[in-house]
């Protein structure tokens, strides 16, 4: 069919420019050529090797780095190799992969498949077939199998660190030009320690009983039937969530070991950590006999797509939104399949007047300072009134020190007494039921245990 010319744009590693290239596609090859010197021109080096084997079956090593690419004003990484023998067609197919593209059998010039509207929702009907063939295949599977592939996730999680690293970077380098709030950068950013910790929670999974086949609540009727309940997977999962990366990996991971199916659509600011993640987990679970379609990945990051998938019951089997307030209201009101929409964390701690209150102190300290932005950290501390005028300066010594904005009640702020710190604030009522995901806690003094329980009642969630 020959060869023929497209546009796309490529930009430097920290996306400070980008250049427009006309790059060849040969349609019989379906491989696609940039010229060398243009990647050279970029600064681009080396962020990891990855092996391929050719149709020859050689197998050979080259290094890699991935390359963001602009195409219809969207920024997606590519992932580039950087020269030796094979390097265009090995380049080229990964990219056509990577963007969705495709080849017109009637004229042969490259189209996306997600060119519009009506291509992206066709696109979703298709990953909602592939995911449900997958499920049935999945469902079948033996332990070892699934235990298997989890293994593998884990392991491919340590050995493509620095691809993984060098995608995360393109998404906080997207957060910092954005001005976004440190609250969010810190739940984007991968580094060696978190991706360490997310292999050790696959491998927690993995040691998991697998809960399919489990028999329980089986009993014995008059007549001598024996009747029981056995756990069977639910099919295919649709996961919508917003900003950490782990989560990709933590909904895979579970979905797997309980035998479903997963569609995960994650938010844009993490587009590229995501991808690559998820692009782990497919080539990971194949390598175990787990098909890869039980795992697809939405790559636009089209907002229009979240209320497609809340409209696609005859794909989906259950939906959950992992996200903000808003976000888990949406899905409730709209999802036509059924939804788990409890997932907005607004969290309280009680310290009682019989309370240990240095360890009370070192609860709190945890709670709030560990992990700041994550949806299980304190958001508001209730305190006994007559634990208050022992327990407060203590806590607030170590919140304080910690960096921690206070958000005092008239109680609160009459035992803490005049401060010129200004980190010491008095509350308002829209600090109650606040989830803060930030290094901000809001503090209220209470005068019974029944107190405490009628403000969680009315502010958490």
């Amino acid at each position: 069919m020959g060869t023929f010319q497209y546009t796309i744009e490529i930009g430097s590693p920290d996306q400070s420019r980008f250049q427009e290239v006309q790059v060849w596609v040969d349609t019989g090859a379906s491989y696609m050529s940039l010229p060398g010197s243009l990647l050279r021109g970029l600064g681009l080096t080396p962020s990891y090797s990855r092996r391929f084997r050719l149709a020859d079956g050689r197998v050979i090593e080259r290094d890699m780095c991935l390359v963001p690419v602009r195409l219809d004003g969207e920024v997606l990484p590519s992932p580039c190799v950087l020269g030796g023998e094979g390097s265009e067609q090995l380049m080229g197919a990964m990219t056509l992969e990577m963007f969705s593209l495709g080849v017109d059998p009637v004229n042969g010039t490259l189209i996306p498949v997600v060119s519009n509207m009506l291509g992206m929702v066709e696109s979703l009907e298709h990953l909602g077939l592939q995911a449900r063939a997958a499920a049935r295949k999945l469902a079948r599977l033996s332990t070892d199998v699934k235990n298997k592939a989890l293994l593998n996730i884990a392991d491919a999680l340590a050995e493509r660190q620095d691809e993984l690293l060098a995608a995360n970077k393109l998404d906080c380098g997207s957060g910092k030009a954005s001005d976004s709030s440190e609250a969010l950068l810190d739940r984007l950013l991968l580094n060696p320690e978190r991706l360490a910790s997310m292999a050790a929670e696959v491998r927690n999974v993995a040691s998991l009983p697998d809960p399919v086949g489990e028999e329980f609540d089986v009993r014995t009727l008059p007549n001598g039937l024996i009747l029981g309940r056995r756990r069977v997977p639910l099919g295919v999962i649709g996961v919508v969530y917003e900003s950490r990366p782990n989560v990709t990996v933590d909904i895979a991971s579970l979905c797997l070991k309980s035998g479903n199916a997963v569609i995960l659509r994650g938010g844009s600011e993490a587009i590229h950590s995501n991808s690559a993640l998820a692009g782990l987990v497919r080539s990971a679970i194949s390598a175990a006999g787990v098909p890869r379609d039980a795992v697809q990945f939405i790559e636009s990051t089209d907002r229009s797509l979240v209320g497609q998938m809340l409209r696609m019951r005859d794909h989906i089997d259950l939906l959950i939104p992992r996200g903000g307030a808003d976000l888990v209201r949406r899905v409730a009101e709209e999802a036509t399949m059924p939804a788990v929409t409890g997932g907005v964390g607004v969290c309280h701690t009680y310290v009682d007047r019989s309370a240990d209150l240095k360890q009370a102190v070192d609860i709190a300290f945890n709670a709030k300072v560990q992990r700041p932005t994550v949806c299980n950290a304190l958001d508001t501390l209730l305190v006994h009134s007559q634990a208050a005028p022992r327990y407060l300066p203590e806590l607030a010594r170590a919140w304080l020190g910690a960096g921690v904005e206070i958000h005092a009640d008239r109680r609160a702020m009459s035992i803490l007494g005049p401060s010129e710190d200004r980190r010491i604030l008095p509350a308002t009522h829209e600090d109650w039921g606040q989830e803060f995901l930030s290094l901000t806690g809001a503090i209220k003094v209470v005068d019974s245990l029944d107190e405490a329980m009628e403000h969680i009642e009315t502010y958490g969630s």
